[in-house]
């Protein structure tokens, strides 16, 4: 069978070039200075997380699935913390995009990172001269859908597990970068034309929600929305007006993006437009945009995004599919607070949609 490249090539190169270094097997614990989690009290919840990881094995596939999960202290089996699985780029590993989830964690939100070993940083070893084939082989269609089962195999290892009871599995969402933007439009219900699998296979009906941060386009697949038009859950858009892929043969810029929020007429939307950085600003580096800019955007990220999340995960209950809308009073909150976080980073922004209506900048 030839193998088709329906997802882009290039998809997070940049931010796989900015990788950092693994961070080993032992779990790293991040806690505030009262201590670990204690059986639940009459007491506030604490704030802070703490970071596991944990090397996982899908028997059913022969693959490794490594994760980091950053766990709100506040989690118990009376309390579960809502979920977000994040999927990285090309090139990536489960250490990066630490920004965001050690942010939501402190924000009450566990954040799993699964490790997806056929497109990880293991991609940059290795013989020069081969670089751009292994790049190739990463984003064939196997490894493309092989990490969408690795999310969902990374979602149930950790409902089955001890960690299981403080995770709501009512109320999770998907987030990615780059390459892992077009793993989680695949999550959501993008409806692709595969050999393998097919479109409904790929869809998880638990995911309430999703972020795309610097999506490139699914290749090959058809007008742009009828690929995505089949999209109704809510989705966050976030890029640049700098978010530009380019290497020999493929060039993706900021345009790809908003064609893609564009397309998800069917989604409850909001687009965040940044009017400097770069492709890789939204990964842990500090990019040529200097510390201060990448430090201001991936603040301005790492609150959108909450709010997002808040929006569409933490104001619902009842079972996935139920459509349990969050109380007027919680609604004009958080549309207060996106109005806030406009104006803080209003010099940042080249343009900001709300849920599908234009908000003015400048």
């Amino acid at each position: 069978m030839k193998r088709r490249a329906f997802f882009t090539v290039s998809a997070g190169l940049a931010a796989g070039l900015a990788i950092h270094r693994w961070a080993g097997s032992a779990p790293l614990v991040q806690t505030p200075a009262s201590g670990p989690a204690t059986a639940e009290t009459a007491t506030p919840p604490v704030a802070g997380h703490r970071t596991l990881e944990l090397d996982w094995q899908d028997p059913a596939r022969g693959r490794p699935v490594p994760v980091r999960l950053y766990l709100p202290l506040r989690a118990s089996a009376a309390h579960p913390v809502p979920l977000v699985i994040f999927s990285h780029g090309l090139g990536g590993a489960r250490s990066g995009y630490s920004y965001l989830g050690s942010h939501w964690a402190d924000h009450g939100l566990a954040s799993l990172h699964p490790q997806h070993t056929g497109s990880d940083n293991s991609v940059w070893r290795g013989n020069p001269l081969t670089l751009v084939m292994r790049l190739q082989t990463a984003a064939q269609e196997a490894e493309a859908l092989a990490r969408v089962q690795d999310l969902r195999f990374a979602v149930n290892q950790l409902l089955a597990s001890e960690t299981g009871p403080l995770i709501d599995a009512h109320r999770m969402a998907v987030a990615g970068h780059s390459y892992g933007a077009n793993t989680a439009m695949l999550v959501s219900g993008a409806r692709v034309t595969s050999v393998i699998a097919g479109a409904d296979a790929l869809r998880d009906t638990r995911i309430r929600a999703a972020i795309l941060i610097s999506a490139p386009p699914l290749l090959g697949q058809g007008p742009v929305q009828q690929v995505l038009g089949a999209v109704r859950i809510p989705t966050l858009h976030i890029t640049s007006t700098d978010d530009t892929i380019n290497i020999p043969g493929y060039e993706s810029t900021v345009q790809d993006r908003i064609a893609i929020f564009e397309a998800m007429r069917e989604s409850p939307r909001s687009l965040a437009v940044f009017n400097t950085g770069g492709h890789s600003i939204f990964t842990d580096r500090i990019t040529s945009s200097g510390p201060e800019t990448s430090a201001r955007i991936k603040g301005a990220t790492r609150e959108l995004s909450t709010l997002f999340l808040r929006q569409t995960l933490q104001a619902q209950t009842g079972p996935a599919g139920a459509n349990a809308d969050p109380t007027h009073e919680v609604v004009g909150e958080i549309t207060a607070e996106y109005r806030q976080w406009q104006l803080r980073y209003q010099s940042l922004l080249d343009r900001f949609i709300l849920t599908g209506s234009p908000v003015a900048v400048g």
